[in-house]
């Protein structure tokens, strides 16, 4: 964590595990949320990808209106898929996979293939999960599909939820060193 900017620090102090589905808003966060959104752009180098970074921070705490705020004015592949993350924990699973065809892959799918893999092995890989040790590249469509049926049915719950951390962490800091090169 100290490779984000320290006004970021406190608000990935706890660390969370998002539902699959929209989650509770963490009101203790909001403060400094709100702030964040006054000072980040004073500090960024590239204000598109600091404005990415505050749509994960606001996801991350469970404020998706707030969130889809920011991702839906950001005509880039991360303001796409901040988006596409946000409408598939709504869930919104269509349009999820609306804003994931906006984008041809991104280049955290190659850790996030890996990372996916990994945890779906130590997870002693769940029924419908065998494919993620088989992939050799991401598909964000198909991981709606498993977080589609892991909502209905609570298996593989635990694993996509694992997956959508790893996820969300690997795009935060793809765009926090684009936004601020720390």
């Amino acid at each position: 964590m100290t490779d984000v900017l320290p006004e970021i620090r406190p608000l990935l102090a706890e660390d969370r595990l998002f539902e699959l589905g929209p989650g509770s808003p963490n009101l203790a966060a909001k403060p400094q949320l709100q702030e964040l959104e006054r000072v980040i752009p004073t500090k960024a180098k590239n204000r598109t990808f600091a404005s990415a970074c505050l749509a994960g921070l606001w996801l991350y705490h469970d404020f998706l209106d707030e969130s889809h705020a920011i991702s839906q004015d950001l005509d880039t592949a991360e303001g796409s898929y901040w988006h596409a993350i946000l409408h598939r924990r709504e869930p919104d699973y269509g349009n999820s996979k609306y804003w994931f065809r906006r984008f041809s892959g991104h280049p955290i799918f190659g850790d996030l293939c890996k990372e996916a893999a990994a945890l779906a092995e130590q997870a002693g890989m769940p029924a419908g999960c065998q494919y993620l040790a088989r992939q050799t590249t991401w598909d964000p469509l198909v991981f709606v599909d498993l977080c589609e049926a892991a909502a209905r049915d609570k298996d593989p719950q635990h694993l996509c939820r694992l997956i959508q951390r790893c996820e969300w962490d690997l795009l935060f800091h793809y765009c926090h060193e684009r936004a601020f090169s720390i």
